[in-house]
């Protein structure tokens, strides 16, 4: 799966609260030797939460949220790190949902694993699809948290909201489409 290149090595230039950046070497299928700087991530999820009301019409809950990396505020599905070593994925959704916007799911189905940037980080970020919800107590983390919104979209205007090019974060587009057709399909798995 490499293409015939092949990693020599790397060193690391910065050791952040969560992420390593290092400087790898590599050898290209041509014997070529070059550097690429790589920011390592112990990775991420997301979940969306479908919820349906009593006439089933389906609705997916969104955070807007501040996000220092571009100054602004993002609309987006609950997210987390992975910042419990060797906790698996499907655990850091259940915490993440119900810190983050006040939800226990009965069930998670994988949606996707995504590259959200593999020309700059080898993160991974999981995306599962939470149904079966009910409300608990949140735990905001940091002021990010603190001061974030969360709303309930019907999927319909969801899925528009993409279409128009309203929301921008990966995770989230992914997420809402991949939803959209699992609904589309009758397939809601627990909804």
């Amino acid at each position: 799966m490499s293409g015939g290149f092949s990693r020599i090595g790397e060193r690391e230039v910065h050791q952040g609260h969560i992420w390593r950046v290092v400087v790898a070497e590599f050898e290209s299928p041509d014997g070529d030797r070059f550097e690429r700087d790589i920011v390592r991530s112990p990775g991420a999820v997301g979940i969306v939460a479908l919820l349906f009301d009593a006439e089933g019409r389906a609705s997916v809950v969104l955070m807007r949220q501040y996000r220092p990396a571009h100054d602004g505020v993002v609309v987006e599905i609950p997210a987390g790190m992975r910042d419990v070593e060797g906790e698996p994925t499907e655990l850091t959704a259940r915490r993440e949902l119900a810190e983050e916007v006040g939800l226990a799911a009965t069930r998670l189905d994988l949606l996707v694993e995504l590259f959200p940037s593999p020309g700059l980080t080898d993160s991974v970020t999981t995306v599962y699809l939470a149904t079966g919800c009910s409300n608990v107590e949140r735990q905001l983390h940091g002021p990010e948290e603190t001061h974030s919104e969360v709303v309930h979209v019907p999927l319909d205007e969801a899925v528009a909201m993409v279409e128009r090019g309203e929301l921008h974060d990966a995770k989230t587009v992914a997420g809402i489409l991949l939803t959209a057709r699992r609904v589309a399909a009758g397939d809601t798995r627990g909804g």
